[in-house]
């Protein structure tokens, strides 16, 4: 049985590493394209929810940005009480700025994509010739240059939707542990080079940096179309991908080009983060759920195990199978852990990384059985 047990965990690594869109090399990014003869105008539209301690750096990178077209910023304030709306405002240019207040929340609605929909209203009114809309977040930060980079590769590739993963804070020894985890297994589940294959029905985006065309979201019937998903970055990218076939969407990895000003440092802003939306993830599935942890027990801990006990079973052919595992395992991790700057023998945890992502998945449904699903900001999600 050990011996089966441990094949199966091969072939498991052997799908993933061969057959699983290459998703570990972490290979796609935001490369320079030619500048468009005309550059279009673009409206960004910002979430924000009692977010003080980011909106103003957040808000002074965007003013500062490079980009040679015509470029406005609208924050959608969503009855913060931590005068994150004072902080923005002084940190923008008020030609360049625009602050509504979020109207209060309708039933149907999760809090971001709300505050989303009445800032594309404003958008509308503000900037009705805009051909993007950059949907950012109130943590990212981004260089004086992506808007540009990000405009330049949509309009020579034909984007309908462009975006990229930020970088995640990994400061600290849980966020050093975990967030490069967090990002590998991202990637397992939703392969960045399948996402951008037009020929793939697969479809994947980071909601931190979407640079999105208006008729694109006209054409899905607005934000409305997906008002109350929690995982809204993917389903928005799926609404989109699924316009025509030829309709065409890309997501990549950034270095410097986009960084998340969330403090990552404690294990519960790790935990919630993940908590609130991996039993959505599951379709709220009992049955998914147990699956997962099962598979994650034998895709994860299985062959460390079987290297851990070999002096209680001398079992040589499990031991056989588990090495090369364990081997493929810290391979396909390395170029994930080197994009975050750690070192290769920090590959060894990412199975305790995976036990704790899976009791994170554990937590996540005890927190919907009890009532509690979804929360964020102050708001629970049934």
């Amino acid at each position: 049985m050990l011996t089966f047990i441990a094949f199966l965990s091969l072939l498991a690594w052997l799908w993933l590493t061969f057959l699983q869109g290459n998703f570990w090399r972490a290979s796609e990014r935001l490369t320079d394209a030619p500048e468009p003869e005309n550059w279009p105008e673009v409206v960004a539209v910002i979430p924000a929810r009692n977010e003080a301690e980011t909106i103003g750096a957040v808000i002074s990178a965007h003013v500062a940005a490079d980009y040679p077209g015509r470029f406005s910023v609208i924050v959608a304030d969503d009855g913060s009480t931590d005068g994150t709306a004072t902080i923005a405002a002084a940190a923008g240019d008020s030609d360049r700025l625009e602050i509504v207040s979020v109207p209060d929340l309708p039933n149907g609605w999760s809090g971001k994509l709300w505050a989303i929909h009445n800032g594309l209203m404003q958008a509308s009114k503000l900037s009705p010739e805009a051909k993007y809309v950059l949907l950012t977040d109130a943590d990212i930060q981004l260089s004086p240059d992506t808007l540009t980079r990000l405009v330049a590769k949509a309009e020579k590739e034909k984007l309908a939707l462009t975006s990229l993963m930020a970088k995640l804070d990994s400061r600290g020894p849980w966020a050093s542990f975990l967030i490069p985890a967090f990002i590998y297994f991202f990637q397992k589940l939703y392969p960045f080079p399948r996402a951008n294959d037009p020929d793939d029905n697969l479809a994947a985006a980071a909601g931190g940096c979407m640079l999105v065309r208006r008729d694109a979201i006209e054409a899905i019937g607005g934000i409305e179309r997906i008002k109350g998903a929690l995982i809204d970055d993917c389903t928005f990218a799926k609404a989109i991908k699924d316009i025509t076939p030829s309709t065409r969407i890309w997501l990549g990895i950034a270095d410097s080009e986009a960084v998340s000003l969330r403090d990552n440092r404690e294990l519960s802003s790790i935990w919630n983060m993940v908590a609130r939306t991996a039993y959505a993830q599951l379709g709220y599935s009992p049955l998914l759920l147990f699956g997962t942890v099962m598979g994650m027990a034998l895709v994860y801990l299985a062959a460390p195990l079987v290297l851990l006990t070999i002096f209680f079973h001398w079992n040589f052919s499990a031991l056989f199978y588990a090495l090369i595992t364990c081997g493929l395992m810290a391979y396909t991790y390395w170029p994930t852990l080197r994009l975050y700057g750690r070192a290769p023998w920090e590959a060894v945890l990412l199975p305790a990384a995976g036990a704790l992502y899976t009791a994170m998945t554990v937590s996540s449904a005890m927190r919907y059985w009890r009532g509690e699903g979804g929360q964020w900001k102050g708001r629970t999600y049934s």
